[in-house]
C-alpha cells in the first residue's frame, strides 16, 4: 500500500498522545483518528517445534488525521484501562521510520501518505524479539 506523497505532506508526527478511546493528537496539536484496526497472526511463532507453539499477534493500525469535535482530554491512564486496550497511550517517533509506544515496544511506519486531502499513516506492531 505504498502512496505517493503529495507535495504538500510533511513528516509524520513525532510524538501521538491519546486523548480519548481511537484518538490521538501530535505535537502541532492536529487530531488522528483511529479509522481500522487489524490482529492477524504473527508469521513467526515463538517456539518452533513444540506441540504447544503459540504465534503472538500482528497490529496493524490506520490512522487518519482530522479534525474531531473538542471535548475534554484523558487523564493520563493505563492501556489496560482503555476500551482500546491494545493500542499505547503514547507513541514517539524514533530513526527508521519507527515509533515507540509507551511500553517500550517498536511499531513501524508501513504508510504515510495522502489520500485525496486525508493524511494518513499505517502503524504495525513489531513482533517481541526484533527489537
Amino acid at each position: 500500500m505504498a502512496s505517493e506523497a503529495s507535495p504538500c505532506l510533511g513528516p509524520p508526527p513525532d510524538c501521538l498522545w491519546v486523548r480519548r478511546p481511537g484518538i490521538y493528537e501530535d505535537e502541532k496539536g492536529r487530531t488522528w483518528v483511529t479509522v481500522v484496526i487489524r490482529l492477524s497472526p504473527s508469521q513467526r511463532a515463538r517456539t518452533r517445534g513444540s506441540s504447544g507453539s503459540t504465534r503472538e499477534p500482528s497490529i496493524t493500525v490506520h490512522m487518519w488525521q482530522m479534525p474531531v469535535h473538542p471535548q475534554k482530554p484523558l487523564r493520563p491512564q493505563e492501556p489496560s484501562e482503555l476500551p482500546l486496550s491494545r493500542l499505547p497511550v503514547m507513541w514517539q517517533l524514533e530513526p527508521g521510520r519507527r515509533y515507540r509506544a509507551t511500553d517500550s515496544r517498536l511499531w513501524e511506519l508501513v504508510d504515510h501518505g495522502q489520500v485525496g486531502t486525508t493524511e494518513q499513516m499505517v502503524l504495525t506492531q513489531q513482533p517481541l524479539g526484533t527489537e
